[in-house]
């Protein structure tokens, strides 16, 4: 379907998680991550992430001031599972272990999945479902 827009022409997609403390979180994000931010202000901060893509905290009443009550006020669902930030990495057991030491609660171990990767679970402070993967076409048995 064509609508006139050039989907070509998206250059970075940002994914922004609300969090309930903008410097905690952050200080996680850079240790699971091994990388400092790109922006970190009040406010938000944002991590590059691989394919082009960055991730965005920002706290919970950052949104609240932006949108006022258009939307429900995310805090009450701190700690609930809200997303999922599935990155595939070249060590996925190496970033999985560092959540881990810096706070992340495992969800479920290092395993391979139904649809062919290899995948660990864990939750970050928030309640965000962190999952640190190997695609499936580099965990295909060779032939």
């Amino acid at each position: 379907m064509n609508d006139g827009v050039d989907t070509n022409q998206i250059g970075c997609a940002l994914f922004i998680l609300y969090v309930a403390d903008q410097e905690a979180s952050t200080r996680f994000y850079a240790d699971v991550l091994d990388h400092a931010p790109v922006l970190h202000v009040p406010g938000m901060t944002e991590f590059d992430l691989p394919g082009g893509c960055r991730l965005g905290l920002m706290p919970e009443r950052g949104i609240r001031r932006l949108l006022g009550t258009t939307l429900p006020d995310p805090a009450p669902g701190t700690g609930i599972p809200r997303a999922e930030l599935y990155l595939q990495v070249d060590n996925p057991d190496a970033y999985h272990l560092r959540a881990l030491e810096v706070g992340a609660r495992e969800l479920s171990p290092m395993a391979p999945r139904d649809w062919g990767d290899m995948v660990a679970y864990s939750l970050d402070p928030d309640g965000h479902v962190l999952a640190f993967a190997t695609p499936a076409r580099l965990t295909a048995p060779r032939r």
